[in-house]
């Protein structure tokens, strides 16, 4: 697949706009980030600003794993704001990362590296930078927390197995953070930022079933530390729920071994939802912190972040 993002199809056309027609244009089919609707809170601008945050540190992962790092400055992040684990420049794909599974990482880091254009785009002026980000010293400290102290040093681009693991710890986070921030959008007209978002929302949802389905056909096999995949991928899932607040939502890949669990879902078939800071909390790696773990100086402000962490 090219690296290209214009011409994208038609699912995608939404992340299509700003390259086709440029900011301008997706502007104008997005003024509600600073429209208001009376009763109701305006906070479009600092909720797409949070993702931003997060689109940031998706597009980093992806990028570095593919070997493409640089591309990450072009569309307005900052690559020499990555911390990667020495030896690892992010120029060359991870190890073994290859054929197939390397395709679709490419698949997803184009998708990642759109979402920073647009959201960018559509933010304009009132677009934060991107902070500085640890994507080696942060996996560390998760492999840790995650298996007790058995995985102490926690490399996801090390091989492509464990990119595999690094990318579970992100992927059902970004799905989670959009559906819980769709209720406090406000521009709800065709078009529009709820619209949007629902749409990135998809996205990621394609991407999370991409990477669970990849860890579930390979759960049996050993991972590190004596443990299968499968229990590394459900205790990163325990890590998450154990600082993401009082729910016991997270899912592993399986129903205590008897059946696949692709889907993260309640007994709906729903997405669950997460709030600002149960994000926080994950990507902090620590529960009430406003720095540290991924984002080791915080995520870059756009004066509203103490708002959306109280919602």
């Amino acid at each position: 697949m090219s690296n290209d993002t214009q011409g994208l199809s038609t699912r995608r056309r939404f992340l299509g706009m700003a390259g086709m027609m440029g900011a301008g244009a997706v502007l104008s089919g997005c003024t509600s980030v600073i429209a208001t609707q009376p009763g109701k809170a305006n906070l479009d601008a600092a909720i797409f600003n949070f993702a931003l945050n997060l689109e940031y540190l998706e597009a980093a992962f992806y990028l570095a794993a593919t070997g493409r790092l640089g591309e990450l400055t072009v569309v307005g992040g900052d690559a020499s704001k990555v911390i990667l684990p020495s030896g690892f420049t992010g120029s060359s794909p991870v190890p073994g990362l290859t054929g197939d599974l390397l395709a679709r990482a490419n698949e997803i880091a184009d998708d990642e590296k759109a979402h920073v254009k647009v959201i960018r785009a559509v933010l304009g002026n009132a677009a934060v930078p991107q902070p500085r980000l640890d994507l080696s010293a942060s996996f560390v400290a998760a492999g840790k927390a995650a298996s007790g102290g058995k995985i102490d040093n926690f490399n996801p681009f090390a091989n492509e197995l464990f990119f595999l693991h690094g990318a579970f710890v992100f992927e059902d986070v970004g799905v989670s953070a959009y559906k819980g921030a769709a209720r406090f959008l406000v521009d709800d007209k065709a078009g529009g930022n709820l619209e949007n978002a629902a749409g990135i929302l998809a996205v990621e949802a394609y991407h999370a079933g991409e990477i669970r389905s990849e860890l579930y056909r390979r759960r049996g096999e050993a991972a590190a530390a004596g443990l299968t995949v499968e229990q590394v991928v459900q205790a990163i899932s325990d890590l998450r729920d154990s600082v993401d607040g009082s729910s016991d939502d997270d899912q592993g890949i399986s129903n205590m071994g008897a059946s696949a669990n692709i889907v993260l879902a309640d007994g709906n078939g729903i997405a669950f939802s997460r709030t600002p800071r149960q994000v926080g909390n994950i990507v902090f790696l620590s529960a009430g912190a406003t720095k540290g773990g991924f984002f080791p100086d915080g995520l870059s402000d756009d004066g509203n972040l103490g708002k959306l962490l109280a919602l």
